[in-house]
């Protein structure tokens, strides 16, 4: 089968961006082939695919044998998987893995089970099957953060201490593999994003600083791959940051993925918030 006619993969999570993405792959002429992850993926993305099936997020045997029995050789992981969800009663019921899950999280992962080192084995487990993992904002690249200011709000005064202060903090929390958000005020760290994600934390950074007028930073993991986990914000988390009394939102270029672009940057304009793109300084 000529490449071109082959169709791109797909486990789809939560959330608009597989949408997005489907939408993107359609559009380059590829057709859709699609693994929805049961209680994470929307109902609606049965409309998404050319070909379509349910999985488990622990059961990467049937991934794979679906794509094989549909000629896919190059896939995508998109959309989002609620880590605390992995935490709740009865998770080993609800998280039983298939042979191939079992070998890859007891025997190669025994010694490192953090996000990195899953989604690492995962896309070698993959490649092994002759399916390669390739960057997630491949076919929706209109939708990464640009630099400097993207709103017609300016950054608003004093924020700017407030923007590079945030930014070293947020780095070094994402060296650490903590979290890729912060929340600060006037010098002070209101927030750190941990496990629970970043709405979440927005929501505490709100209950924390009634006042508001603090500033959000989001950057990617040092070298982040952009086949994994890329940091993404839409118009659910501005309107969650103007709840929570945010009025500057930071955002690392390139590596942030603003879900419909157009609608998300209108929306904080409307509701007052300053958005910018912001790479790091050349060393």
């Amino acid at each position: 089968m000529v490449e071109t006619q082959r169709p791109v993969g797909m486990v789809a999570g939560s959330g608009r961006m597989p949408f997005l993405l489907a939408s993107g792959i359609r559009n380059a002429g590829r057709p859709v082939a699609m693994v929805a992850l049961k209680g994470f993926a929307s109902k609606r993305v049965t409309e998404l695919a050319d070909v379509f099936t349910w999985s488990g997020v622990t059961r990467l045997g049937s991934w794979i044998s679906f794509f094989r029995r549909n000629c896919v050789a190059e896939a995508v992981l998109i959309g989002g998987v609620r880590k605390r969800d992995m935490y709740l009663p009865l998770r080993v019921l609800r998280y039983i893995p298939d042979l191939r899950t079992a070998i890859l999280w007891y025997v190669k992962l025994r010694k490192d089970k953090r996000d990195n080192a899953v989604l690492l084995a995962t896309a070698e487990e993959l490649h092994s099957a002759g399916v390669e993992l390739v960057s997630s904002v491949k076919y929706c690249r209109e939708h990464l953060s640009g630099v400097g200011l993207m709103t017609s709000k300016s950054v608003p005064p004093g924020a700017q201490k407030d923007i590079d202060f945030g930014w070293r903090i947020a780095r070094a929390s994402a060296d650490l593999d903590i979290g890729q958000s912060v929340a600060v005020r006037e010098g002070d760290i209101i927030a750190v994003e941990a496990m629970e994600g970043t709405d979440a934390m927005i929501r505490r950074a709100g209950r924390v600083c009634r006042a508001g007028g603090w500033t959000m930073v989001k950057v990617a993991r040092p070298n982040q791959d952009m086949r994994f986990d890329v940091p993404t914000v839409g118009p659910k988390t501005i309107q969650n940051l103007k709840d929570a009394g945010c009025r500057c939102l930071v955002l690392e270029a390139s590596k942030t993925v603003i879900v419909d672009k157009t609608i998300t940057l209108k929306l904080a304009d409307k509701l007052g918030i300053a958005v910018v793109g912001r790479k790091d300084e050349p060393v």
